[in-house]
This record gives structure tokens, sequence and C-alpha cells, in this order.
């Protein structure tokens, strides 16, 4: 997946891509195509690339288990500048491009900016009660009637201690 730049004139363009997830190497948990939105402002000897990135996953629930499905969506902005030499940026957002350069190949950085989308913690909801960490059930579904208040006797001696020191 490339977009090319040769004889590109100064301005503003937009390209959209639709593809199959494996145009970019992705595999589970996302599924079906990925959508990508690309504006590119090519400024005298730089370019200038906008991305809104968007793929479907499966996912399970760190809290109760459950599958669900949830649309990933990533947006990332990226500089590539001319170069005779073979310069290193200085940023991870920069590029140096050869003088000649006919394309810029987006493969990579689609597929590096929607797996870093994908959230630390899977939720089916933000307010995902979990399950019950006695019984097993799903405290999503109902209450399972599970005593609440009762403490587990490895934790007595840390409640004594914090009684002596009047803790709250």
């Amino acid at each position: 997946m490339f977009i090319k730049i040769s004889n590109l004139r100064d301005g503003e363009y937009s390209y959209t891509f639709n593809e199959p997830i494996e145009e970019i190497e992705l595999e589970l948990p996302f599924y079906d195509n990925f959508t990508a939105s690309v504006k590119v402002s090519k400024v005298h000897n730089q370019l200038i690339l906008d991305a809104e990135l968007s793929v479907n996953a499966n996912f399970e629930c760190d809290r109760c288990a459950s599958l669900y499905k949830k649309e990933v969506k990533a947006n990332y902005r990226m500089v590539y500048l001319f170069s005779r030499n073979g310069e290193e940026p200085d940023s991870i957002n920069i590029t140096y491009l050869p003088v000649d350069a006919d394309r810029i190949v987006l493969d990579k950085d689609f597929r590096d900016y929607l797996i870093l989308a994908v959230p630390m913690k899977k939720l089916c909801k933000d307010d995902c009660k979990g399950l019950c960490f006695k019984c097993g059930k799903d405290l999503n579904e109902g209450d399972c009637g599970c005593e609440k208040n009762q403490i587990n006797t490895r934790w007595i001696p840390l409640t004594e201690l914090k009684n002596k020191l009047n803790i709250n």
C-alpha cells in the first residue's frame, strides 16, 4: 500500500483505503477490512501526512471474560522530509526520503498504529462489574447472593494491625 508522490505539486491531497487486514499483515483479533483516510499536504521539501485509521476487532473482557466486538481507531501524523543524505530522524514522526523517492509506503505505519491503538485494559463496557470472586457469576447479569462483608481469614492480621494504628 503506497501513495505515489513523484510529480506531486504543492497542495493538499486526499486518499481513502478500504482493504483486507491481510494487506497490512494484521491478524486476529482483527477481522474484515481496515479503513484509512489519509490527507497529504505538500509544501516545498516536505510532505505532511495525517491519517485516520479504523478496524474491527474481537476482544475478551478483562473483567468478566465475555466476548465483544469493538472498532479500534487510530490517528497519526507523519512528516516526510526530502534529503540527499541518509539522515536519522530526531523524532518518531519524522521520516527522511531520498530526493528521487517516487512513493510513500504506508503498510507498516498503518499496522503499527492500529496495534498500538488496542486498549491495554479491554472492557466490554466502561462500567463492567466483572465476576464474583467467590462463585464466578457475571455481576453484569445481576447480584450473585454471596455475602459481601465476609473477611477472608488471610487478611485478619492486617485488619487487626489497621485497627491498632487507627487507620481509616
